[in-house]
């Protein structure tokens, strides 16, 4: 297959699953069924396994799509509404200790300590991770719970995705009911909201320079100064202990704030992807490059490891869900909001947005107002639990657990 025709394929999957959500109202999510085809595809020789490395999809173009987007979904939050984020880490941690606790007692009984260590890790979402389990298991001998550890990773959406999809439509719902009632109360929020994002310390670049090349480049750099700002940061903390080297901060989670600070002092635009018009193909090489890694899950892995992962996954989830309601409850969050921050551990970023966005569209029906009122509420939490519970947390678990094997 040639490269065009590997593109052309990645992008017709994409787009059926577009095509699908909107059908259904985003009912069934688009990374759903995107996920399910590729999975076919792979399994049934469709297309080949690389065909997303083919399509110029892989790294290091997705690594770099990644750094610019988050300084992106920076740029959309304040510095009030980053620090006002605490509640949501607090709830992700929850949901992760309730995740742990339920592994550990019920799992274990159910499918033995092995296979709970392998697998608690990876069911946070953590690439990462799942790497660090998988190849500890490899060196005990462990052949099969070497496989169990990845397959959680690439499977496990199958799971997040409906789930959340249900919980942001009633989220939103909620949110929209509320509107309705005290529609004052909402209009002046969303007010003062907007005129503290227009204000910045520098001036804007005159609207003549202002073009796509500019607007990549104040984000490449605030993506440069965020990757040595975070290994910066995890030298001068191996240099304290070696041991504190993995409590560093992912340079992703960095670009988050950097790029926060760099719309709030002036230095990037707000929303600059979109005027730089390359947000649409940056996301879709990075669904692409998620999707790519589907092509480890075939068949017979699924039918040798499918109770203890059944085991894994539903135990697990069980515990995420639990352990965020119930803390969701005492900091003022509802169940579904508490509950699809919860399960973005199972998937992390770009599905995080992608699921957002498509709750808010389906219910917004057209309306930007509406779409924009739903995304300032939903987005960030969701961001925040991406990043708490995928990109920091999973690693922090995989190091205490490769200890416990």
């Amino acid at each position: 297959m040639s490269f065009i025709m590997s593109f052309f394929v990645v992008l017709v999957i994409l787009a059926v699953g577009e095509i699908v959500s909107t059908k259904t109202k985003a009912f069934v999510p688009s990374v759903f069924v995107a996920a399910l085809l590729f999975l076919l595809g792979f399994w049934y020789g469709w297309f080949p396994l690389d065909v997303v490395e083919k399509a110029g999809m892989g790294n290091p173009v997705a690594t770099i799509s990644m750094y610019l987007i988050i300084v992106h979904m920076g740029t959309l939050m304040s510095i009030r509404e980053l620090c006002a984020e605490w509640k949501t880490i607090a709830i992700a941690a929850a949901a992760l200790g309730g995740m742990v606790a339920m592994l550990v007692t019920v799992g274990k009984a159910l499918i033995g300590w092995d296979a709970v260590v392998i697998g608690t890790p990876p069911l946070s979402g953590g690439l990462v991770a799942a790497i660090m389990m998988a190849e500890a298991a490899a060196k005990k001998g462990l052949t099969e719970l070497a496989v169990l550890g990845t397959v959680i990773y690439v499977v496990q959406g199958f799971v997040g995705y409906p789930l959340t999809a249900l919980c942001l439509k009633s989220e939103g719902k909620r949110l929209l009911q509320l509107r309705k009632e005290n529609p004052g109360a909402f209009a002046k929020a969303v007010a003062s909201d907007g005129e503290a994002k227009r204000k910045a310390l520098l001036p804007p670049l005159p609207e003549k320079y202002q073009t796509t090349f500019t607007h990549l480049a104040a984000i490449a750099l605030v993506a440069c100064v965020s990757d040595y700002a975070a290994a910066s940061l995890k030298s001068w903390l191996i240099g304290l202990n070696p041991a504190y080297g993995a409590y560093a901060l992912h340079p992703l989670v960095i670009c988050l704030i950097f790029g926060a600070i760099a719309a709030e002092l002036g230095i990037v635009e707000r929303k600059p992807l979109l005027k730089a018009s390359s947000f649409g193909f940056i996301l879709t090489a990075i669904m692409g490059f998620i999707m790519s890694m589907l092509n480890k899950a075939t068949p017979d892995m699924m039918l040798k490891i499918l109770y203890p992962l059944a085991i894994v996954v539903v135990v697990g989830v069980s515990g995420l869900l639990v352990g965020s309601v119930l803390i969701g409850k005492l900091l003022g969050y509802t169940g579904p909001m508490s509950m699809a921050l919860s399960l973005t551990a199972l998937y992390g970023f770009p599905p995080n947005y992608v699921l957002t966005d498509e709750a808010s569209k389906a219910l917004a029906g057209g309306d930007e107002d509406t779409y924009n009122f739903l995304m300032s509420h939903m987005l960030p939490r969701m961001l925040t639990g991406g990043f708490i519970t995928v990109t920091i947390t999973s690693v922090i678990l995989a190091g205490i657990f490769i200890n416990m094997l």
